[in-house]
């Protein structure tokens, strides 16, 4: 196949699991499209060789990519400088610069050639992002000019949305609004009916407890249902505020294809205690794919070949079909 069928992978924070997945998966998995990957020619061998692992690897030129006939007997590089010569070693700001430019490389092969793949490996929030974007959905939609975007995780099972997605949950109540819950909705909806070929049956749970509050203004009662109540007039198969303490039961799930919470840990802590790595990260709402393992760096198994592929195996394999 050629570049343009390729899945564009950034491997993110250097010190994190992610080249030790990929490897794994690389293994595990037939992958249809070739597999490019932006990363350090020198970190991906000093990792290859701490974690024995052995591929040979295909260093692209990005000048004569258009013409490129592409497998996945080896490893697709796109080779971005970085300086170190340790495979692992404590995250720090040093990484930033050498992540930052794989993801100016990655953006401008996705907008010159209009890609409709891309994968990134895991980042520090804290030392990468320095708070000025709650997460990499929110980067990568700036770097984009998205201004309304949706963090999906998907399993083919059930899927959840948060609505805010990395605030402190003081501050989440305050953000919660009408035209936000729309704009989740929309993208969903859009997302499930052009990618997935269904109309999503969509649940939505309060912020409240039981939906209920011991104050004079209740967000459930006069934020979320009358949302709820107008969408359903515009044809969406939506239904709630329901109480998230007992959504996630057996018999409950069943009835939706999404969920969508008020807050992150509210739908992303039962989906991953019903799924655990069996779920993937998608960006809805930016002009491609844009698709991530549900994890973080891992930094408590770096470099100790223990770590489970599962999800990077599912967003691989998702991007592969689509």
């Amino acid at each position: 196949m050629n570049f343009k069928n390729s899945i564009l992978i950034i491997s993110g924070e250097p010190n994190s699991v992610f080249l030790e997945i990929f490897f794994k998966t690389l293994k595990r998995t037939k992958i249809k499209k070739p597999l490019i990957l932006i990363a350090s020619h020198k970190l991906i061998k000093l990792q290859m060789a701490k974690l024995k692992y052995k591929k040979k690897i295909n260093i692209l030129n990005t000048k004569n990519l258009i013409n490129l006939k592409l497998d996945n007997k080896s490893i697709n590089l796109i080779d971005v400088k970085y300086n170190t010569s340790k495979a692992f070693e404590k995250i720090s700001s040093k990484s930033n610069k050498y992540i930052e430019n794989c993801f100016n490389v990655g953006f401008e092969l996705i907008k010159k050639f209009n890609l409709k793949g891309l994968i990134t490996g895991p980042i520090s929030k804290d030392k990468f992002l320095k708070k000025k974007y709650l997460g990499l959905t929110e980067f990568i939609s700036k770097k984009f000019n998205i201004k309304k975007n949706a963090m999906l995780i998907y399993n083919k099972r059930l899927s959840v949305c948060p609505l805010t997605t990395h605030l402190p949950l003081k501050s989440v109540p305050k953000n919660i609004n009408k035209k936000l819950i729309y704009e989740k909705v929309e993208l969903i909806n859009k997302f499930y009916k052009i990618k997935l070929k269904i109309k999503p049956k969509i649940g939505v749970l309060g912020i409240n407890p039981h939906c209920e509050s011991i104050y004079k203004f209740n967000e459930d009662e006069k934020i979320i249902k009358p949302a709820i109540i107008n969408l359903k007039k515009r044809n969406y198969d939506i239904s709630g505020p329901y109480s998230a303490d007992t959504m996630f039961m057996k018999n409950n799930i069943k009835k939706y294809n999404v969920i969508i919470g008020m807050y992150h840990d509210q739908v992303l802590t039962p989906i991953k205690t019903l799924f655990e790595y069996n779920a993937i990260n998608i960006t809805l709402g930016l002009p491609f794919i844009r698709v991530s393992p549900d994890h973080g760096p891992n930094i408590e198994m770096l470099g100790k070949n223990i770590s489970n592929p599962l999800s990077l195996i599912k967003a691989i394999s998702f991007l592969d079909k689509n």
